[in-house]
């Protein structure tokens, strides 16, 4: 398996831990929207990293098997997934540290990293 397959199944853990983080403190499993409705502060900006988390992660994975299937240097496609990966975490930190301007600087090198596979995929 290249490490652009190893990025995505990193990613597909990737948004249950920021749930858990979201939900710690406090979680009625009986309830869990409501819960996580009314979370404040930092967990509910892990709950929103966790949408956003999921949002990401078909593009990505999407643009990984295009990337292979259609022959894109393995060495390329994996430095962008890598980096991927990287700035998906960091965007995550920057959430929930409420770091605005960070985070959108994160959550931009994420899908330019995505851009650039299908591009080059072309």
């Amino acid at each position: 398996m290249t490490i652009a397959y190893w990025c995505v199944l990193a990613l597909v853990f990737f948004p249950p831990v920021l749930g858990a983080m979201a939900k710690s403190g406090g979680f009625d499993n009986h309830t869990p929207r409501e819960a996580l409705a009314a979370a404040t502060g930092w967990r509910k900006r892990a709950d929103w990293a966790q949408q956003n988390a999921l949002e990401n992660f078909a593009p990505f994975a999407a643009a990984v098997i295009i990337g292979h299937l259609a022959g894109l240097a393995q060495g390329t496609l994996d430095q962008l997934a890598l980096a991927f990966v990287a700035l998906r975490v960091l965007h995550a930190v920057f959430y929930i540290a409420n770091q605005a301007t960070l985070r959108s600087l994160s959550y931009v090198g994420g899908l330019a990293c995505i851009i650039a596979i299908f591009v080059m995929a072309a």
